[in-house]
């Protein structure tokens, strides 16, 4: 399930963009202007933002434009929404960082195009890009982890199956996953395991992860899942 952030101050226009989105599938956030929107991305990364430009306090532009300088939110997909129509307006808005552009009034079904274009767009880059949480370094290209302790460089050994739970993690650092989520993004829809499977490669990928002191990122959220953390607790680290 993809997330995305809706930031818009509107009430009326926010409540229905949540529920055609939460409709279609998607887990929706809401945020009522820059501060509060600020706040939701550093707690957890969405998969996309649908970002209002005039917003009370910071305009989406000076954010969009701010998220852009910051390595964590530099690739994170952001649509425009707004009454600003102008050839101008859409120039300043694709400048300053948004991957798409949409003026109100919008037909539902052509925002939901939108989002799905622009992850279409985005999912080859994150499946393909290095990802780095804690110092621990995972890169898809060269299917290898690796951590910097002291003075070397030490390679994970890892297996498939463990590589790929570990780059789903840390590509959706914070969040917590069932099993079931799990074995549908790591295993597939079409695989018919039992739940208490994942509990078996979260060990061995624990057990993989502990030459690099990296054991304890990945943590067990009782009665709901799994969750990986963004830094090491100090008794951890």
């Amino acid at each position: 399930m993809s997330t995305v952030l809706v930031v818009e101050d509107e009430s009326a226009i926010a409540e229905l963009i949540a529920i055609n989105l939460r409709h279609a599938g998607y887990d929706v956030t809401v945020a009522a202007d820059a501060e509060a929107a600020q706040r939701e991305v550093d707690r957890v990364l969405p998969d996309l933002v649908l970002l209002d430009w005039m917003l009370p306090g910071q305009s989406g532009l000076q954010l969009a434009r701010r998220w852009r300088t910051e390595a964590r939110t530099r690739e994170l997909p952001l649509i425009m929404l707004t009454a600003r129509a102008d050839e101008a307006d859409k120039i300043n808005g694709l400048d300053a960082g948004a991957d798409d552009y949409l003026t109100k009034p919008f037909s539902p079904k052509e925002l939901l195009a939108r989002i799905r274009a622009v992850l279409r767009r985005k999912a080859p880059e994150a499946l393909d890009a290095a990802v780095e949480v804690a110092g621990l370094r995972l890169d898809p290209a060269t299917r290898r982890v690796h951590r910097r302790v002291g003075d070397a460089t030490l390679e994970v050994k890892i297996g498939p199956t463990e590589f790929r739970l570990l780059h789903f993690l840390m590509t959706h650092p914070e969040r917590v996953h069932s099993r079931a989520q799990l074995l549908d993004r790591v295993w597939g829809d079409h695989v018919f395991i039992e739940e208490r499977t994942v509990d078996v490669h979260v060990k061995r990928l624990r057990e993989a992860l502990a030459p690099v002191q990296c054991a304890a990122l990945i943590e067990t959220v009782r009665g709901a899942g799994y969750r990986l953390a963004q830094q090491l607790s100090t008794l951890a680290a």
